[in-house]
């Protein structure tokens, strides 16, 4: 476990993981960016991030570039039908088969697994506790860490699929059993006041990498990531705000230098204008 560890997070245990993962949940919008998975991963890779999390289908475009120095692997382990701007009837998670073996077969640093929370719907959440109960023993035995990723999103009626409930109450619970079924790392959604988010490192004790979700202006992405180091988190996973930049590599660039050296927002702003 702890060997792949070493590969995800900096010697300071910092990390960026850019998620290009998107093409896994059946939506048109998620698509935008990275249509060319090749030319974005490529693109992604030369800004040198710690991770890029991908799917099974996609990440041998990762895996077979050759030299030592490339991001290492988050394998993306389960696929969700909840991301729509309208619901269907039939909400599912659903895991690959065999997923730490593939990942051990792809050479993964770490697999990812959703533990979602959305209103009125707790058979989904079921099933996400379902996914991590499977993936936990088999993480164990093949020494591969585990990502698990609570979400806890809005009324799908109040702006579309994929919203983010920032409501501290709720996200610090969910957090909290991610780690009860065995979370060696959190992917956890900020809060609504970021000054709070200490309360779910605390909550978490183990490393949290904040996620970014939907698309938000470049200042607002920067500062964002900038008050969450600042309260303890452990690094921010990204990847709308990244791959549908206009500037993706420079973006990373950016990021890469608030997480691993503490750059202020408007020296990171100065990286992405520089390149």
């Amino acid at each position: 476990m702890k060997y792949r560890l070493n590969r995800l997070l900096s010697k300071s245990g910092k990390c960026l993981d850019v998620a290009i993962d998107h093409g896994f949940f059946n939506e048109v919008g998620f698509l935008s960016g990275i249509e060319q998975m090749e030319q974005a991963i490529n693109t992604i890779v030369d800004a040198n991030p710690d991770a890029i999390q991908l799917t099974v289908g996609q990440a041998e475009l990762l895996q077979r570039l050759p030299g030592k120095q490339k991001p290492a692997l988050v394998l993306r382990t389960d696929i969700a039908n909840c991301y729509n701007p309208h619901l269907p009837d039939y909400l599912y998670s659903q895991l690959i088969e065999n997923p730490v073996e593939q990942a051990v077969a792809l050479d993964a640093a770490c697999v990812v697994v959703n533990l979602l929370m959305l209103p009125g719907e707790p058979a989904l959440h079921h099933q996400c506790v379902e996914n991590i109960c499977r993936l936990k023993p088999e993480c164990d035995y093949y020494g591969m860490p585990l990502m698990v990723e609570p979400l806890v999103m809005q009324v799908n009626e109040a702006k579309g699929g994929y919203m983010v409930d920032g409501d501290i109450n709720k996200i610090l619970p969910l957090v909290r059993q991610g780690c009860e079924l065995g979370a060696d790392i959190i992917k956890a959604d900020p809060c609504d006041d970021v000054s709070e988010y200490h309360r779910v490192i605390e909550i978490a004790g183990r490393p949290v990498l904040p996620r970014g979700g939907g698309k938000a202006p470049e200042r607002e992405v920067l500062q964002r990531t900038f008050d969450l180091m600042q309260q303890g988190a452990s690094g921010i996973v990204y990847g709308r705000n990244i791959i549908q930049h206009p500037k993706p590599r420079q973006m990373t660039k950016a990021l890469m230098a608030i997480v691993h050296e503490g750059v202020s927002v408007d020296q990171a702003l100065a990286i992405i204008e520089k390149d």
